[in-house]
């Protein structure tokens, strides 16, 4: 990549910087009652308020940090049920009507979308667009051709091509017809909006880190606050509580990146996804000044696992230079998925045993269409109202044989990464980290994470995570700290930035 079409310094998503004057909320600073309480500002959570205002309960919303700050925040912004190569998978593990449920509920989800935009009338970058599995490689021509047999057993409106309408090397590609993309903050905005309206108490910077179990459920907050209840529901990205689920085990974190640019290419509509390692995702969207800015996203890897993280953002300049006339890289960003054994999500009771707790997690990506689903199921069961989707998503439901040897793989690597993080050497010596400047090291005998930020100041902690003991790895791209058995992120100074870890990191004082 040239100068001309560097890369930002700090990574900062579109969508967050193009919604002005967002409302700010309070902080929790006592402990109240409520009917339900629902933990995550994200879209989840958001809909899941919406739905339950609206049907007549009292709502409470709590954030750890800003509304929207999380995965919704970075996402792309797909509204779609083409979630990747998915329904051939899942007809062969899971069974066709499984796999047609699955189509079925996101289909709903995009529908629900849909009909909300129009009900309030949003200005929110909504577009129809057809969308494509495209692969420039013969051994994967296969694969799509079984995904399309999938869609054709499932009813899906699709097809099979040979070409597709961007000018990008593609020798067969799959097509979901009518699918959507907008700007998940703006669609966000109004729903939260909505719920002011309908009286739901909205808490920023609130953390809620365990529940009192019973009758009258009590959510905890870090400070320590507790707000009573009928009904919890944890939309916190990973559950903040886990309550025997053990769901540290049953999923396992990745981070993608994306870069939003401007380019001299027209184009001409629609959205795509590479088939092929490594994925590459491109969609467009249109910008207050009128001007396009093309999404191009992929470079998946396990949390703290990854190659030096800023490489995954050139490698995404590189293929804009070579594909889309790059002009400029107008933003960068990454976001964190979790990803379940068997590739549905966990939604509903967290477990048989605690009928008034509820859990949405596990999106693999599709974060718009799972997101709306979990809130339109969860409201369904509080309201006791029947929902053709809650065996398909439930979090107690049994997984075969190969997921359940898939999982152990996965805790098998969590292991390697205990075992390696201990035994790792030191890579840097303190002195040679320059302003704006990462790494591992050694201080007064033992094994440190220090960032030297812009203005020269050292930031030092102990980098055990505080979840079950890995070392965290220094995130370059991000300036983070990512656990890689887990997926638990920390700030410069320590702060937890995901979970499972409820706690931060230990600061440490240089003597």
């Amino acid at each position: 990549m040239t100068e001309s079409n560097a890369l930002p310094k700090f990574p900062e998503s579109y969508w967050m910087d193009s919604v002005h004057g967002m409302t700010s909320f309070p902080k929790l600073s006592q402990s109240i009652d409520t009917e339900a309480v629902v933990v995550g500002g994200g879209i989840s959570g958001i809909t899941t308020a919406y739905l339950l205002a609206k049907s007549g309960l009292k709502v409470v919303l709590l954030e750890a940090d800003k509304l929207l700050n999380g995965t919704t925040g970075h996402t792309t912004a797909k509204i779609t049920s083409q979630h990747d190569l998915i329904y051939d998978k899942l007809m062969k593990n899971a069974g066709k009507e499984k796999a047609a449920l699955y189509y079925q509920a996101n289909r709903d989800a995009m529908h629900f979308i849909l009909q909300t935009i129009e009900q309030y009338d949003m200005n929110c970058g909504l577009s129809v667009e057809d969308a494509y599995i495209f692969t420039n490689s013969v051994d994967y021509i296969p694969d799509l051709e079984s995904e399309m047999n999938a869609y054709s057993a499932l009813g899906i409106e699709g097809k099979f091509v040979d070409s597709i309408p961007l000018s990008i090397p593609a020798k067969a590609a799959v097509r979901m017809n009518k699918q959507a993309q907008f700007h998940p903050l703006r669609y966000l905005s109004t729903l939260i909006r909505e719920i002011i309206k309908d009286g739901v108490d909205i808490y920023e910077g609130t953390t809620a880190v365990d529940i009192q179990k019973g009758t009258l459920p009590q959510v905890i907050t870090s400070e320590g606050h507790k707000v009573t209840c009928k009904y919890v529901v944890s939309c916190s990205h990973f559950p903040f509580y886990d309550g025997g689920g053990f769901y540290f085990a049953r999923m396992y974190a990745e981070r993608s990146y994306v870069l939003g640019v401007e380019t001299g290419a027209e184009f001409p509509g629609g959205m795509y996804i590479s088939a092929e390692e490594p994925k590459r995702s491109i969609r467009s969207a249109v910008m207050e000044d009128g001007a396009m800015l093309l999404l191009i996203g992929g470079q998946s890897h396990k949390t703290g696992q990854g190659i030096c993280t800023i490489n995954h953002y050139e490698m995404l300049g590189q293929y804009a230079v070579r594909h889309f006339q790059l002009q400029e890289v107008a933003y960068r960003w990454s976001a964190q998925d979790l990803i379940t054994g068997d590739d549905i999500p966990y939604i509903g009771r967290i477990t048989e045993s605690s009928p008034n707790i509820f859990v949405a997690t596990g999106y693999k990506k599709w974060g718009m269409t799972s997101g709306t689903a979990a809130a339109m199921l969860i409201s369904d069961l509080i309201m006791e109202r029947q929902n053709p989707y809650e065996q398909l998503f439930a979090p107690s439901r049994s997984m075969s044989l190969g997921t359940i040897k898939n999982l152990a793989v996965e805790n098998a690597d969590v292991a390697k990464h205990l075992i390696a993080g201990k035994l790792g050497m030191i890579y840097r010596n303190l002195e040679e980290l320059g302003k704006d400047e990462g790494g591992i090291v050694r201080v007064q005998g033992r094994r440190a994470g220090a960032y030297r930020d812009s203005e020269g100041k050292l930031h030092l902690v102990d980098t055990t995570c505080t979840h079950l003991g890995c070392e965290v790895e220094w995130n370059d791209g991000d300036r983070t700290w990512d656990c890689p058995c887990h997926g638990s992120r920390f700030s410069i100074s320590g702060e937890v930035i995901e979970g499972p870890a409820d706690k931060p990191l230990k600061s440490i004082k240089k003597k």
